[in-house]
């Protein structure tokens, strides 16, 4: 049983770093409410986001200096380079996802946003000489994104694409290059700075766009502080794993896990929400997305 463990060690921290990137989506949800965000207000939102990242990134920053950590030679580089990452990773991706949310279709939001996957996974081998054409990981992708589908069956919708739906794959996308970006920053620096420096810059740029916008700094309670603690715990937590593992392991191994993102979601959404996912189609979703991670860790 250990050896198990330690033979799919870093398969079972993607799945973990999966349950804690699925579990804050219904805990922002929360987060509206108990900080009374009015969600038609994209200004007030991308506020609520920067506070997350500047404090997210600030705390990681002190555990680095307190670890005596520094920016790898050529540093002005190594930091121009941490900080284009961030504008992919905080500032464009979630920009256009929150603005997208509040345009496009919320039974087509969980599909789009893996499409970005998807295409990385089936076709990076073209320009990423790191990796490796593989019928495992094509058949483990494609088996994965059909869980997508199947959690988003039956919750209605058209096929026509609006604004909001190219901006929740533009989202996709630009997670996709900051991954890209991430694994090859990330190896030679510590993932303490990277992370921090990423989500610190990308934080104070979304505070400024939200602050040009008009939006407010939201009021803190006792129970928004809460709420809003393990929103930060669970990102510098996620994110800090998500860095190691990217440079570390396969992207595209890694891509296909992040398929069961969506479906952590809905789960942690019926926990804490009461969201209703007793429904078949979320249990085809959980037997395609661990047959489609299966298939796509397989050595071959």
């Amino acid at each position: 049983m250990i050896n198990l463990l330690k033979k799919n060690k870093e398969l079972l921290l993607a799945i973990f770093n999966m349950m804690l990137f699925g579990s804050l989506f219904p805990l922002i949800k929360i987060g509206y409410s108990v900080f009374n965000i009015d969600t038609n207000r994209i200004c007030d939102i991308l506020v609520f986001a920067s506070i997350r990242f500047i404090l997210s990134g600030l705390v990681l920053l002190l555990i680095s200096f307190v670890r005596k950590e520094k920016i790898a030679v050529p540093k002005f580089k190594s930091f121009c380079s941490i900080t284009f990452m961030g504008i992919f990773a905080i500032v464009l991706h979630y920009a256009f996802t929150y603005i997208g949310l509040s345009l496009a279709d919320s039974s087509k939001t969980a599909l789009l946003k893996q499409l970005g996957l998807l295409l990385y996974v089936c076709f990076a081998f073209l320009f990423v000489k790191e990796e490796k054409f593989g019928t495992n990981k094509i058949i483990g992708a494609i088996v994965g994104f059909c869980g997508i589908i199947a959690i988003n069956f039956g919750a209605g919708g058209n096929v026509k694409f609006s604004i909001g739906d190219y901006l929740i794959i533009f989202a996709s996308v630009c997670s996709v290059i900051s991954s890209v970006l991430t694994k090859k920053v990330a190896q030679n620096n510590s993932s303490f700075l990277v992370v921090g420096i990423s989500q610190l810059t990308g934080g104070i740029i979304l505070l400024f766009i939200g602050l040009m916008m008009g939006g407010c700094i939201p009021t803190f309670t006792i129970k928004s502080g809460f709420v809003f603690g393990y929103i930060c715990l669970a990102s510098i937590a996620g994110y800090l794993l998500w860095t190691y593992l990217q440079r570390n392991g396969d992207l595209s191994k890694l891509f296909i896990v992040k398929f069961a993102e969506p479906l952590f979601a809905c789960i942690f959404g019926a926990i804490l929400l009461g969201e209703d996912i007793l429904k078949l189609q979320y249990l085809f979703a959980f037997i395609l997305i661990s047959a489609g991670i299966m298939f796509g860790n397989k050595k071959v």
